[in-house]
């Protein structure tokens, strides 16, 4: 039986953080109701369905691995008719995760996904630069897109027909005024921008804002892609197994979407589970029906804060700080991308320092930056001093000309995409037969 979805909490609906609580107290029976349908929890559970948040809080972290595990449908907690999509995680860090909506859940989701500080409306064209297949990134956004009304330009950026010069051209000449990418992806566009004769913060007049997800994203780098760019950087935080997790507010401040989901933080050294500071976030859908997650620990290391905000959401605030995998030891101290990319994004614009690289060894730091020549000699010098400074470490900063970690031909390619065939001329090269080439 398909339900009815009551009305979703928004903002303004509570003015306290006691009142967000009692919120998610009333919902969170239905929820662990909806977890006991699933033949993962229901052996969880043990024939005892949690009823109120202590019960709650004495179960245990449901983890990626159990996701892998369950693969792939026993998180399902409602008959198989009723889906409306299928999804798996990029795999990035390990096996695809499975993840599964219902129609009801996407209302959910939208409604989360378009809760943007730059709102999205009918007179936006809104470029989704973000993979289609199997991820949740790319239908979400366009989902929500139109759940505003606006027009949507599916931009996949895994597809071979979508170059970034053809990313140019469509910006460009469609006149678009939102879209939603890889933070990294909008400097690759600057660069294929100038390599196409176009001054990206002065020849896209219509675009109003970036909005940005699924990479990292230091200070520095936001207000490096701010000032290309001449227009607002929106970061969203989330993943496909969850949806939008948290959003930005008018004060520019990244609010978990605490009325939807009830957030905690792991200290995976203690094994202690508190409801802010530093860790990893365990998140637990409010009303996801098809795979509800209870305490899933998503393995981001963020910090979240219950301090108050000018916006008055009365919602709590995260700092996403990526994966621990992503630290590395250098001469006894760790090198995590996320402070290394503020150090280099800290560098002054004129050095046009937009891409660069990094090995970790057990020994020193190696960085290669992509910077002018005439600038190399004051951008290394400046960034070998300020990662000394941070980390103490031995290091060594090397310039390599623009075009070196990213070739030009990357940048203004067309591909040769047609559809696959069986027949060919003499003069032909038939070994592309039955491929999209």
């Amino acid at each position: 039986m398909t339900r009815t979805m009551s009305r979703l909490p928004q903002t303004g609906d509570w003015t306290s953080r006691a009142e967000l609580i009692a919120m998610q107290d009333e919902q969170l029976p239905e929820m662990l109701n909806w977890a006991a349908r699933a033949p993962f929890y229901a052996a969880r559970f043990s024939g005892r369905v949690p009823a109120s948040r202590t019960d709650f809080e004495a179960l245990p972290l449901t983890s990626k691995a159990d996701l892998r595990d369950s693969y792939p449908f026993g998180m399902l907690a409602v008959e198989r008719d009723r889906l409306a999509t299928y999804h798996e995680s990029s795999g990035t860090a390990g096996r695809p995760t499975p993840s599964y909506y219902t129609e009801e859940d996407w209302v959910d989701l939208v409604e989360r996904y378009a809760r943007k500080r730059v709102p999205i409306g009918a007179d936006d064209l809104f470029l989704v630069r973000t993979p289609y297949a199997l991820m949740i990134t790319g239908h979400l956004a366009q989902a929500a897109a139109r759940y505003r009304g606006a027009t949507v330009v599916p931009g996949d950026n895994r597809s071979l027909a979508m170059p970034f010069s053809r990313v140019i051209r469509v910006l460009h000449d469609l006149g678009v005024t939102l879209t939603w990418s890889m933070a990294t992806e909008t400097l690759l566009w600057a660069a294929a921008a100038k390599a196409a004769g176009h001054d990206p913060g002065r020849d896209f007049p219509a675009l109003r804002a970036l909005f940005v997800g699924g990479d990292p994203l230091s200070a520095a780098k936001r207000r490096r892609i701010s000032e290309i760019w001449n227009v607002p950087v929106v970061e969203e935080y989330g993943s496909t197994e969850t949806g939008s997790l948290a959003g930005e507010c008018s004060a520019g401040r990244l609010h978990l979407w605490a009325d939807r989901a009830i957030f905690e933080v792991y200290d995976p050294g203690t094994g202690t589970v508190r409801p802010d500071g530093a860790g990893q976030l365990v998140v637990s859908p409010l009303y996801r029906e098809a795979m509800p997650l209870v305490r899933y620990n998503l393995e981001d290391d963020v910090e979240v804060s219950h301090a108050p905000c000018p916006c008055g959401w009365h919602l709590p605030t995260v700092r996403v700080l990526g994966r621990s995998a992503f630290g590395y030891p250098v001469a006894g101290s760790t090198v995590t991308q996320h402070r290394l990319e503020e150090l280099v994004f800290g560098l002054p614009a004129e050095y046009e320092v937009l891409f660069w690289r990094a090995r970790a060894d057990v020994a020193d730091l190696r960085v290669e930056i992509e910077v002018p020549p005439r600038w190399a000699a004051g951008a290394c010098a400046e960034l070998t001093a300020a990662i000394r400074r941070e980390y103490a470490v031995p290091c060594t900063v090397t310039a390599v000309p623009p075009g070196t970690l990213v070739p030009a031909r990357a940048l203004t390619a067309v591909h040769d995409v047609v559809k696959p065939r069986s027949l060919f001329g003499a003069d032909e090269d038939w070994s592309k037969a039955l491929l999209y080439q």
